[in-house]
């Protein structure tokens, strides 16, 4: 049974710092692709980065870019998201997902989420 469970969210203020974790387990860690994801209250769960399999290759939406970095340890089974210099519209539930031999900023791609962190960043 695959897991992700995500931690390390909570309140911050505007230009702050959190550091995010999923752990992952029942999944062959190093052929899945690992992403996070956020759905900001009223509106639809978005890109934020992902980590590829294989090559290691990272990409980041363009909002985040320069601000956030994703870092994957396939020998713990974590991935993580550093937010540096945090705004208010960061401000969502994070998710953490997986994708099997696929690298990829659609939803549709990820067969496994974990079950959110909240992100709340006061202005």
């Amino acid at each position: 049974q695959v897991q992700l469970v995500e931690s390390g969210g909570g309140l911050v203020q505007a230009g702050g710092s959190l550091r995010l974790s999923c752990a992952a387990s029942g999944l062959t860690f190093r052929r899945y692709t690992m992403a996070w994801f956020r759905r900001a209250p009223w509106k639809e769960r978005e890109f934020v980065a992902f980590f590829s399999w294989g090559g290691g290759s990272t990409y980041y939406a363009d909002s985040v870019k320069g601000r956030f970095t994703i870092s994957r340890d396939n020998a713990k089974n974590t991935v993580d998201l550093q937010m540096n210099s945090l705004k208010p519209e960061d401000t969502a539930v994070y998710y953490c997902a997986a994708a099997r031999n696929s690298a990829s900023i659609s939803t549709a791609a990820y067969g496994y989420w974990g079950q959110g962190t909240q992100v709340t960043v006061s202005s």
